[in-house]
């Protein structure tokens, strides 16, 4: 099979570019290595340096040399939830536009195929818990209001011209594969933060929030890991080359439907690396729902997929191993 991953320099598109190659799979990756590097390119993935909104680079790259791919999986795009909220235009353009050019680029390439990197901030603040995903859709941040536009645009691309999408819906990304996992720079992520101040590199973890309507007061999220995303998008990618799911497309929740407060992760980061972790309070975000927790049945039982990893502390773990290669690397 061939793929073509839009953001497959950065961490997730990345560690879907390394177990398809793998795999046995053939990859071209699409980067404008804006918040990444040429050294995270995989051994053996075909490079495209090129931005999203750039429409000519992206319709070269899709037809070079008489290529032609089984599907194109989207993860390119901004994804900060604060940044979004104080600089939208910015995500109007990068997340929007960019994926107009790359539908034009597609439907003018003859592939038409896509899995979009979507996300649980389509949700906003659910009315219940865990989230179906027939539920509201409700963004409470500019990021979530840019994921479901994308969604609005991919159901009338096709009707238009017969593309075939589906839409992961992801909850919270974790965790890493041997030699390869999550760092962003500036990082905001929490799991990458943690484990920066049990490695010494920061020294304490900002808890923002602390009066939210959970357990402990602080955000609880659905952590899913980057592997078992990785099998959801090829059990997606399978699903709607064999059938076509019309313009309504495939919509399925990524998550593990274990939910965890930010509280709960730092001890889960105790335990596996045995440092002590000073955490710090702070008010909260804007833009932050309180809770958000996935029910993943629909994918599970249409697709067939399962998470591998079902706790909090395996997912931690395999974060740790990577963080601390990382180190030995820096």
């Amino acid at each position: 099979m061939k793929v073509f991953i839009t953001g497959g320099a950065g961490y997730i598109g990345g560690t879907v570019a390394r177990i398809l190659l793998a795999a046995g799979h053939e990859v071209a990756i699409y980067d404008n290595f804006r918040h990444s590097t040429r050294m995270t390119i995989p051994p053996g993935a075909k490079l495209f340096e090129g931005d999203l909104q750039d429409t000519d680079r992206l319709r070269q790259a899709l037809s070079d040399g008489g290529a032609h791919y089984d599907g194109v999986m989207h993860f390119a795009g901004l994804i900060e939830v604060g940044q979004s909220v104080t600089e939208p235009e910015l995500y109007f353009h990068n997340n929007i536009a960019g994926t107009i050019s790359l539908i034009e680029a597609m439907v003018a390439t003859r592939h038409g195929r896509l899995i979009f990197s979507s996300s649980a901030a389509v949700y906003g603040e659910p009315l219940k818990t865990p989230i179906v995903e027939d539920a509201a859709t409700i963004p409470t941040n500019p990021y979530g209001e840019t994921k479901l536009e994308i969604e609005r645009m991919l159901r009338w691309s096709a009707g238009a011209h017969g593309l075939r999408y589906a839409a992961l819906r992801y909850f919270n990304v974790a965790g890493a594969i041997p030699g390869y996992g999550e760092s962003h720079e500036p990082e905001t992520h929490i799991i990458p933060l943690i484990l920066d101040a049990a490695l010494g590199l920061r020294e304490n973890i900002a808890i923002f929030g602390k009066d939210y309507p959970t357990r402990d007061g602080t955000c609880l999220r659905d952590y899913v890991h980057v592997e078992d995303l990785t099998r959801a998008h090829l059990l997606a990618l399978d699903a709607i080359n064999k059938n076509d799911p019309g313009p309504a497309g495939l919509i399925y929740n990524l998550g593990n439907g274990q939910g965890f407060t930010v509280k709960e992760m730092v001890d889960s980061a105790r335990r596996v690396t045995g440092a002590a972790i000073p955490t710090v309070s702070k008010p909260r975000r804007a833009g932050d729902p309180a809770v958000l927790l996935a029910d993943s049945g629909k994918i599970k039982k249409e697709l067939g997929w399962e998470p591998k990893f079902d706790s909090i502390d395996a997912i931690m773990a395999s974060a740790w191993e990577w963080h601390k290669v990382r180190r030995r690397r820096a």
